[in-house]
């Protein structure tokens, strides 16, 4: 895929990217490709797999109805997938990328600085130890490739205000996780769903995205320490 044919397809999608943007994305894939080569942020590397697999993977995911004006957090931001991708599209947006990896939250840092993004703020720390002012502060919380569902809902809804939404960036997976986190949703005062099912269209990647509303505080018992957390999911 290049940046023409990402361009063309999201627009049937009603996600308008400019020529600008696409510079911009440029500019992050040459950065990408580069500090791989010190240390691994991704196994994919060529040009046209990061404009399909990762930049235009993480855009079918946003929803520009959403995205104006909002505080949103990306956990396990990594790479910068989803984050920095949204922050490059939608500047209107301030994004909290949060990675417990040092090296990777430098790597957001210097591409956050060379791209001018100044809707970024990066934390180095854990999901779960995240200073109590950030709890149930963002209008948007996402993330992609970090846990199973019910781990990963826990750990992140309770930085979302009320009103806001969970966007759950899953694989082909993801109505099977979804069905296994209905008590996870109930307990941490999440409702129903909205599904949205693509596919990468040069290769058999089947996307499930899934946004949930937040509808009533969560508890502040949650979240619990990640062991806990991880040996019996809600």
């Amino acid at each position: 895929m290049n940046y023409g044919e990402m361009t063309s397809l999201l627009k049937q999608r009603g996600i308008e990217i400019s020529n600008e943007t696409c510079v911009k994305f440029d500019q992050y894939l040459h950065l990408l490709v580069e500090w791989n080569e010190k240390f691994n942020l991704t196994s994919i590397t060529s040009e046209g797999e990061v404009i399909e697999k990762h930049f235009y993977d993480c855009l079918l995911a946003s929803d520009p109805t959403l995205m104006v004006n909002q505080n949103v957090a990306d956990l396990g931001s990594g790479a910068g997938f989803p984050g920095l991708v949204w922050a490059i599209a939608y500047p209107t947006c301030q994004f909290t990328l949060i990675d417990a990896t040092k090296k990777k939250c430098s790597f957001l840092e210097e591409v956050a600085k060379a791209l001018n993004l100044d809707n970024v703020k990066v934390i180095n720390g854990r999901i779960e130890q995240l200073p109590p002012e950030l709890r149930e502060s963002f209008d948007i919380v996402t993330a992609r490739a970090v846990a199973e569902l019910r781990i990963l809902l826990e750990l992140g809804t309770p930085l979302l205000k009320i009103g806001g939404t969970f966007i759950a960036m899953k694989g082909s997976q993801g109505e099977e996780e979804l069905q296994k986190a209905t008590h996870a949703c109930r307990v941490l005062g999440l409702g129903e769903a909205k599904i949205l099912h693509s596919e990468l269209p040069n290769s058999d990647g089947k996307r499930i995205n899934l946004y949930l509303p937040k509808i009533k505080k969560t508890e502040k018992r949650y979240p619990r320490n990640y062991a806990d957390i991880k040996k019996k999911p809600l």
